[in-house]
């Protein structure tokens, strides 16, 4: 662990040097030359977790930065086809030609014999998504990581949208509940929906599907309190739309949206690479737009599903810039391409591959008890909280309840709910499912 006065001399460092520090620069100048590179690691891994230090490259050529501040545009290193797309993307609309969605791009599409990302990048990807929990219960490694993957795409994915919220005041609405007095309401209703959705993506854990309804509440869930008419948050579109600063027009027919929403969904679902899947549903959820407002937003959430059910780090979309990003996405509109979209998304599941294997390794093994009772876990701690126990009446319904549970069990499970109560604070009792009222409630008990 490095010392407050070295933290603050790193974050000084980085900030004074825009390209970056190596290991060694690093050591020499904090004087941590007796660190190994596994010990030099977990002594940075907090900084990282905190969203303070970013890096870049892996092994022996990593960099660290100074982070929390929206990326440029030149961080995305592009090919040559990427780049002469972009550019035709920045011309005037005047110079770009109208087009309609076209369902040959959906129609062509064969799962697991048609692919989006060649079979060398996928395996890359695979490579950088490990985190060691792939034997376990979907959802399991994104529970571990909760509370910094509900900053990081909350935050990442709402200054995709436009969103002013610095990544500071994110973590205060989220797990303080402090708004920022200088953005306005909507902004902040932004972030918020961001963690429902993101909380209702990881709690729903085994259960996890690829379907309609899945795509249909993660959306209700982003738009929630954001729309004009309420009822449309969730529903399929049945009016026409137009893109902003597009030349794109949408599907226009409600039977035709409704037709082609499902043919998407049905193909996805039967895609077997969780890579393939994600990049397929950031291509075409909002290339289709089947919802009047939010697609972006709810492809980008849409695209971390695969991932959270096989346990593979997630895609937080950590240093992507906007342009190139929103560019991607007009290229597809546009013209069908995918090759600056599929750029963006690679470089930025490395930048989060790289953010949370400094995250699993300050997370040290799962514990099995944990993992064997962890539904238990869960319904015993959101008991007592939902019901607002006090302390003698908490120990005897758990008395009550571990009854179910094999006798050699028992006492080392009241002994982790314990521990977990404890524990319990204004930023981690979404996993429980526990409202925001209920453990103020609950708290209030507490500390009285």
């Amino acid at each position: 662990m490095l010392t407050e006065s070295k933290k603050a001399r790193l974050l000084e460092l980085l900030k004074a040097n825009a390209r970056g520090l190596s290991r060694a620069q690093i050591q020499s100048q904090l004087g941590l030359n007796a660190l190994g590179g596994k010990q030099f690691r977990r002594a940075l891994a907090p900084l990282i977790t905190e969203g303070l230090v970013r890096t870049e490259g892996s092994t022996r050529a990593m960099k660290y930065f100074a982070a929390g501040g929206a990326p440029a545009a030149e961080t995305i290193p592009l090919s040559s086809g990427a780049r002469a797309l972009l550019e035709r993307l920045r011309r005037p609309l005047h110079l770009r030609r109208p087009t309609s969605y076209r369902r040959a791009l959906l129609d062509e599409y064969r799962p697991n014999k048609t692919w989006l990302l060649d079979a060398d990048l996928r395996r890359r990807l695979h490579e950088l998504g490990r985190t060691g929990y792939d034997d376990q219960p979907a959802g399991t490694y994104a529970r571990k990581i909760l509370e910094r993957l509900l900053i990081d795409l909350s935050w990442n994915s709402s200054r995709l949208e436009g969103n002013t919220y610095s990544l500071l005041e994110t973590e205060k609405l989220l797990l303080a509940g402090e708004a920022a007095p200088a953005r306005n309401a909507e902004e902040r209703q932004m972030v918020l929906n961001h963690k429902q959705a993101i909380e209702f993506l990881v709690e729903s854990g085994p259960s996890l599907r690829l379907d309609e309804g899945t795509l249909r509440n993660l959306h209700a869930l982003l738009v929630d309190n954001l729309l004009n008419n309420s009822a449309d948050a969730g529903r399929l579109r049945t009016n026409a739309m137009e893109i902003s600063g597009s030349v794109f027009v949408p599907l226009a027919n409600p039977q035709l949206i409704s037709e082609v929403f499902h043919q998407l969904v049905a193909t996805a679902a039967a895609i077997d690479d969780p890579f393939e899947q994600s990049f397929f549903l950031l291509v075409h959820l909002p290339y289709l737009q089947p919802f009047i407002d939010g697609n972006k937003r709810t492809a980008r959430l849409a695209s971390n599903l695969p991932f959270i059910r096989k346990n593979l780090a997630p895609l937080s979309f950590v240093d992507v810039p906007r342009e190139p990003f929103l560019l991607g996405v007009l290229g597809v509109y546009e013209e069908q391409r995918v090759e600056l979209l599929r750029e963006v998304f690679v470089f930025a599941y490395e930048r989060s591959a790289a953010r949370y294997r400094a995250v699993r390794e300050s997370l040290g093994e799962p514990d099995p008890f944990r993992l064997q009772f962890r539904a238990q876990l869960k319904d015993a701690v959101g008991h007592v909280v939902r019901e607002n126990l006090a302390a003698p009446r908490a120990r005897q319904w758990l008395g009550e309840f571990v009854l179910r549970l094999p006798e050699e069990s028992r006492a080392r499970f009241l002994s982790v709910v314990e521990a977990e109560l404890a524990a319990l604070h204004d930023g981690n009792f979404a996993r429980y499912r526990v409202t925001p009222g209920e453990f103020s409630r609950w708290h209030a008990r507490r500390r009285r």
